[in-house]
């Protein structure tokens, strides 16, 4: 939402004698950005918090200064409860106090961690960050992606108010050691007031609110020169063929839009299938964009995806993962913010950032549109064939009308090389053959001397194979069609064996994004040594790779007679079972294409379904029983 900027006198003057007035246009605010009604306990906040801070300042004599409520960070959802926006009472420079306010009465640290706490009331039970580690981030963030504040990191501070709260109602979280004076309860409205007098005062020409909403939100030089040495030092990318037309032309059309001015813009279209080198492209162009200080930001649509990135390519270098974000992020980007957007996986954009169909009365804007605007040359990387959701409207047809509304051109490379699948171009047309993607039906895989197809009797001799082949060192991970239950853990925190064939058990990975007795989160699955053994699907698999690759066809997808049988009534993927009869038969289609293209080096089949499993030895073996070692 667009920040609503008032003073605190206003807002103590407002509450005198209409006390709904601000909460109204927030309320306002909010249902313009979100197209849906706040909740009530945001709506409380509106009222209580922002208030009690208001008051303060009113009464400390800094009643005139500018205040932002709900103030939306810079390429991504999260919102500052309020920044003050005023100059240094003593060196009248520019300073800004972003405050994040709790309505919390009592709180405490859980024991064994430095940012985490528990807030007595709050139901659902569960950790919370503490506050004042809360808004350090939110202020590295602000600095990190505001060019208004580049190099001036010393004239943001941040601070927590617990207005509701006693001293002694939060006593762990006064004493721990990231609190470091900034976090204030009721019983220390003096000192916050003190705090507050000795950094800010209003600002006597009102233009300093001005320009930080003005600001350009793009990532900051030396947050663009650390990405340069992390991505560009960390790992060594050659690009061949096809792979560099794509990499010179995303430059040359850069410096094009560049030379011509005036509000340019262009987009490069990268398609390829599964392995074709898409990411290497994105990460490349990411590492060298940053090198030459252009602002650049990645995108994607997949959260386990980009907090692999973040993690892989940015883990112990602040700040450099604030250049991985999301396709939903850009809804309030100003146009060409960033100079490249570069949008990996982007089969898997949606019609609204929000998820409304278009067309609907909750609806934003579309996707698309807000991605095109947000930089001067938006870079799609995408497979068509990887579009595996409903809702999911990631095509060369879409980016290409939507560009021809606007007058703009599209520049198009196709990728023709394979490095996935061991650079088997056979595997990759048999796949497609096979589920019926591409015509002239299913044919005997009859090898390349690349790529390794087996399949397996069973789903124990199946993962027999694949444990064996992590013996040798490589990497290995079983997934599945989603046709069994996904339940939450044990109270003991064990898994529960949600897919059953046979006496064969197994549990689903862990949905949510924490860990779990040494698991790894649902993000990071593909990537852990410790996945293996838990089942993934088609929402922690896309995006990724390992050597080898073992995939249970489930009861959604089976052959019959001559042909594929889609049913929905087998699948537990609620998103995927909201599509029609026809969408269903191409989307399940499509999610078994992606999962049977993970491999490296070789695919190890199963199907629950007999005459399904009859079909797949006899493509593979020729109908003999030709086993999986």
């Amino acid at each position: 939402m667009t920040a609503l900027r008032r003073s605190a006198r206003s807002i103590v003057e407002d509450a005198a004698s209409d006390p709904r007035q601000y909460v109204e246009e927030l309320k306002e605010a909010y249902f313009f950005a979100n197209q849906q009604r706040p909740s009530a306990a945001e709506v409380a906040s509106w009222r209580e918090s922002l208030y009690a801070l208001a008051a303060l300042l009113t009464e400390t004599g800094l009643g005139d200064l500018e205040m932002l409520l709900e103030y939306p960070l810079p390429l991504c959802s999260l919102r500052a409860d309020a920044v003050l926006v005023g100059v240094h009472p003593q060196t009248r420079e520019p300073a800004y106090v972003v405050v994040e306010l709790k309505q919390w009465s009592a709180a405490r640290t859980i024991s064994g961690s430095d940012d985490l706490c528990e807030v007595r009331g709050l139901k659902p039970r569960r950790a919370q960050l503490h506050p004042v580690a809360q808004v350090r981030r939110y202020c590295a963030y602000l600095v990190d992606l505001t060019r208004e504040l580049e190099g001036h990191e010393d004239r943001v501070s941040g601070v927590a108010f617990l207005h509701n709260a006693a001293d002694d109602d939060v006593a762990s979280l006064l004493a721990a050691p990231v609190a470091c004076d900034r976090l204030f309860t009721r019983t220390r409205r003096e000192a916050f007031a003190a705090f507050l007098r000795e950094r800010i005062a209003p600002d006597p020409d009102f233009r300093l609110v001005d320009a930080l909403l003005d600001s350009r939100r793009a990532p900051a030089t030396r947050l663009l020169d650390a990405a340069a040495d992390e991505v560009l030092g960390r790992r060594h990318f050659t690009l061949l063929g096809e792979q560099q037309k794509a990499f010179s032309l995303v430059l040359r059309t850069l410096a094009e839009v560049h030379r011509q001015g005036n509000g340019r813009k262009e987009i490069v279209l990268v398609s390829g299938g599964p392995g074709s080198g898409k990411s290497v492209i994105a990460l490349s162009l990411l590492g060298e964009l940053a090198r030459r200080g252009h602002p650049v930001a990645h995108a994607t649509g997949s959260k386990s995806f980009t907090r692999t990135l973040q993690r892989t390519l940015t883990e112990g270098r602040s700040g450099t993962g604030k250049l991985f974000t999301y396709f939903n992020s850009f809804g309030k980007a100003r146009a060409n913010d960033l100079d490249v957007l570069i949008l990996d996986e982007a089969h898997r954009l949606r019609e609204t950032s929000n998820g409304a169909p278009a067309g609907s009365k909750w609806a934003l804007r579309r996707q698309i549109d807000e991605l095109i605007d947000a930089a001067r040359v938006p870079v799609f990387l995408l497979d068509e064939h990887q579009v595996v959701r409903p809702g999911e409207t990631g095509t060369a047809a879409v980016i290409g009308k939507a560009a021809a509304e606007r007058g703009i051109i599209v520049r198009h490379v196709d990728l023709d090389a394979q490095f996935r699948c061991g650079g088997s171009r056979a595997y990759e047309a048999w796949v497609l053959r096979l589920l019926g993607l591409e015509p002239g039906g299913p044919y005997r895989w009859q090898g390349d001397g690349k790529f390794t197809v087996r399949v397996a009797g069973s789903p124990a001799e199946l993962e027999d194979v694949l444990r064996a082949k992590r013996a040798e060192d490589r990497t290995a991970r079983i997934t599945a069609g989603f046709c069994w239950p996904w339940s939450p853990p044990n109270r003991d925190g064990t898994l529960v064996d949600d897919i059953v064939i046979g006496t064969w058990r197994r549990p689903w990975n862990i949905a949510s994004p924490e860990p779990l007795r040494g698991l790894p989160p649902s993000d990071l699955w593909a990537t852990d040594p410790a996945g293996f053994g838990q089942i993934g699907c088609i929402y922690t698999a896309q995006g990724f790779e390992y050597d080898w690759n073992g995939v249970i066809f489930g009861p959604d997808l089976v052959w019959r007679g001559d042909n594929w049988h889609a049913d929905r009534s087998e699948s537990w993927d609620k998103a995927l079972k909201a599509a029609s009869e026809t969408d269903f038969g191409r989307l399940i289609r499509n999610t078994y294409k992606v999962l049977l293209t993970r491999g490296m080096a070789g695919t190890v089949l199963f199907s629950t379904d007999p005459e399904t499993q009859d079909r797949l030895r006899e493509l593979v073996h020729g109908g003999a029983d030709g086993g999986a070692g």
